[in-house]
């Protein structure tokens, strides 16, 4: 029940709903701010660079809310199909990076940081500007946004003629009513826009905190209990198996492994993103048995508190084998598994984390809160 709780607070939001009030969102009619931001090519942007557009469309968005990645293609599209005409459309990311916890991530392979911004840009081909707005938040206060994603749109002359929801569902099947569409044609038209308002339906856009989120979060990890097991052969055959109903991630390491060592603790921050959800991570320690001190010490520097296991004997190729006879016999070596006990992503070797953790979200089921989660991260 708890965990399912801690998914809540990810739930789609109204701007209502949001603890902000909705008359701080700059009124219609009001002078577009102006911004100088960081962007993921790695150059600021201005307000002026965009001065000869007939129509500018500023889209908050991140890459951590589901809401937002399932509004990816539309705002692809909405670039694609107005840049022709001149239109400038510009994504800010507005999130602060340290007030978002891992638990937050439970959607996403990245945060919210401008290099991490980066990643997705680069990951899911970005054409149009996407600036970072989270070191102060200044565009975002000033313009009033108060979900992700959210749009404003400018005329000519910069003044919002348009402020709301890109459209009217966040699944693109059931959408009835392309709203920022419709204001971007009507002042294309030189007509006056049909509805200047909407409510912005997304993820509430996260406030800078001290002390951070994420410091608060790590400081309750810390407190978690840390246990390690001696594990025989036929422990290692039942987790080969995966009875447990749930996505498998499974890694093979030794604290005499220097890559080992090195990636563990992006592991464990993979297990705090995604535990909330059908997930579970078990790390295997290839050590001696009589190591465990050691191994158990090594766990505890990094509050390593879900399931650990050791080999229970020195006969490392055997246990190797009963997990898997065609298990490589190097480490690190990771493995996911699925429900039904299918290898669906392995690495022999050093790990990339951003791969893995897009591995995970495409075989993770949907949530009846963020449907079509899974047909994204599958790339469909």
């Amino acid at each position: 029940m708890k965990a399912r709780a801690a998914l809540a607070a990810l739930a789609l939001v109204s701007i209502a709903a949001c603890g902000v009030d909705p008359r701080l969102t700059l009124a219609i009619g009001s002078p577009a701010p102006d911004f100088n931001l960081p962007g993921v090519d790695g150059r600021n942007h201005t307000l002026a660079e965009y001065s000869n557009a007939p129509v500018l469309v500023l889209v908050f968005t991140c890459n951590h809310c589901p809401a937002s990645q399932l509004y990816e293609g539309r705002i692809k599209k909405l670039y694609e199909d107005y840049r022709g005409k001149g239109i400038a459309l510009v994504a800010i990311s507005p999130d602060s990076p340290s007030a978002i916890r891992l638990s937050e991530l439970a959607y996403s392979d990245v945060g919210d940081s401008l290099a991490e911004m980066k990643a997705r840009a680069t990951h899911r081909r970005f054409e149009y500007p996407y600036l970072y707005d989270g070191e102060a938040q200044a565009l975002s206060t000033k313009i009033g946004a108060i979900a992700t994603p959210h749009v404003f749109v400018f005329d000519r002359q910069r003044k919002l003629r348009y402020q709301g929801r890109i459209d009217d569902n966040q699944r693109e099947s059931l959408v009835k009513t392309r709203d920022a569409r419709n204001a971007i044609d009507a002042l294309l038209a030189d007509k006056t826009v049909p509805v200047a308002r909407t409510t912005a339906i997304g993820c509430p856009i996260t406030g800078l905190a001290t002390p951070s989120a994420r410091d608060q979060e790590m400081a309750q990890i810390a407190a978690e209990p840390v246990t390690l097991e001696m594990a025989d052969a036929d422990r290692l055959k039942n987790l080969r198996r995966n009875g447990r109903g749930k996505l498998l991630l499974v890694n093979f390491w030794a604290t005499w492994c220097g890559p080992c060592v090195t990636e563990f603790p992006e592991l464990e921050a993979t297990y705090r993103m995604y535990r909330g959800r059908s997930f579970d991570f078990v790390s295997v320690s290839a050590n001696d048995p009589e190591d465990k001190p050691q191994v158990l010490a090594f766990l505890q520097k990094h509050h390593a508190s879900g399931s650990n296991l050791q080999f229970g004997t020195p006969d490392t190729f055997g246990l190797q084998a009963a997990f898997d006879p065609l298990m490589p016999s190097a480490v690190p070596f990771t493995v996911l598994i699925a429900p039904n006990g299918d290898i669906v992503y392995q690495e022999l070797g050093e790990l990339d984390s951003l791969k893995l953790r897009r591995a995970i979200l495409a075989n993770l089921p949907d949530d009846p809160a963020h449907p079509g989660q899974q047909a994204y991260w599958s790339g469909h």
